[in-house]
């Protein structure tokens, strides 16, 4: 890979680490992506909350089978163990792994392609998390401006070493595998930053002139955003989200009780009508034109004629997804065996990339 952003604080805000920058490498590096893919590994992935949406589906996961069939590398975590930040217990652990790996493989992910696996799976994976916290401060965690929101957000009574620590356990995802490339959204940037920090401390450190990371860059997504049926942010926590497993029906009566406003005509105004802004984006990312001109195609039909077209819109662009999913739901043996098989495959690199780590540490006995 060549070279990548000038080196940062981990614990600088996103807007600090220069997100026009960010856009400007992201840009360069899709050049290069088209140009020579092979150059290129991704790491990517979700924790096994619930069911993925729409918000997920046009944010990132549709970016992640494009890059897969330009012919990036893929490896899609699904990260379990990070279920444990901001929960007690992991509830229906299985079954929310299960439905992870078969959105991904109704969306498109190839299993032949890409290596789908668990953090509980990989342990080599996990261990790299010891080195790793050597090479932070507890200062650095402490400012990093992400897991602030988060632990704000959390839903336990007080912060676990799980949640504090998190943005190096992500580091050891991106690294185990020596991924170089990692889409992510602004508010990403901070925690990329911590993996790219490990990353190069290690090198310095223990490298002995021969980098055993490369220092991944972000790929910043245009994600679109996508507000849930109750204006606020899409989320399966708050029950406001169309998911990908969605009935038609199902997907009708939740955009039916959209909120909207009392204005009869429908233009597309995020700043002053975000709620129909949003009704408008999603169907105009169905559709494949702007929000503009399907507000013009509505014009004075009102909320009601907006929300059949964002129906008729969703229902029509996950026909596909939602039949592939139906076929692999029958069989779940396969899903099983997906999974059994990213999982070896995760762990011989893990298993490698530790090695590899324990010889530049002089640890290797």
């Amino acid at each position: 890979m060549s070279t990548t952003l000038a080196p940062a604080s981990p614990t600088t805000s996103a807007d600090a680490l220069g997100t026009s920058a960010a856009r400007a490498r992201s840009a360069v590096l899709e050049e290069r992506i088209h140009e020579d893919p092979g150059r290129f590994r991704v790491l990517t992935g979700d924790r096994p909350t619930g069911r993925l949406h729409l918000g997920h589906y046009f944010g990132t996961l549709r970016n992640r089978v494009r890059l897969q069939d330009l012919g990036v590398e893929l490896f899609v975590i699904i990260a379990d163990y990070q279920v444990l930040t901001d929960r007690d217990i992991a509830d229906d652990l299985t079954a929310h792994v299960e439905e992870l790996v078969l959105d991904h493989l109704a969306i498109g992910v190839d299993p032949e392609r890409a290596t789908v696996f668990t953090h509980s799976a990989v342990p080599a994976l996990n261990q790299l998390l010891l080195p790793f916290l050597s090479l932070v401060s507890v200062a650095e965690l402490n400012r990093n401006p992400t897991v602030k929101e988060e632990i704000a957000h959390s839903r336990q009574s007080a912060v676990s070493g799980l949640m504090f620590t998190y943005p190096v356990h992500q580091a050891a995802d991106i690294l185990f595998c020596k991924a170089n490339l990692v889409p992510v959204g602004q508010d990403q940037l901070p925690h990329l930053e911590v993996a790219r920090t490990v990353a190069r401390r290690f090198n310095d450190r223990y490298g002995d002139g021969t980098p055993v990371f490369p220092v991944p860059d972000a790929l910043l997504s245009e994600a679109p955003l996508l507000l849930g049926t109750d204006g606020t942010k899409m989320s399966k926590s708050r029950g406001n989200a169309v998911s990908l497993a969605a009935s038609a029906d199902e997907t009708a009566r939740l955009v039916r009780g959209a909120r909207t406003d009392s204005e009869r005509h429908i233009v597309y105004d995020p700043a002053g009508r975000p709620e129909v802004a949003s009704l408008l984006l999603l169907a105009a990312l169905c559709q494949g034109r702007t929000p503009e001109e399907v507000a013009a195609d509505i014009g004075s039909a009102g909320a009601s004629a907006l929300k059949r077209t964002v129906t008729e819109s969703v229902n029509e662009y996950l026909a596909p997804v939602r039949a592939r999913r139906a076929e692999y739901g029958r069989d779940r043996a396969y899903l099983r065996r997906v999974l059994r098989e990213g999982n070896e495959r995760a762990r011989a690199v893990a298993d490698a990339t530790l090695a590899e780590v324990r010889t530049a540490m002089r640890s290797h006995y």
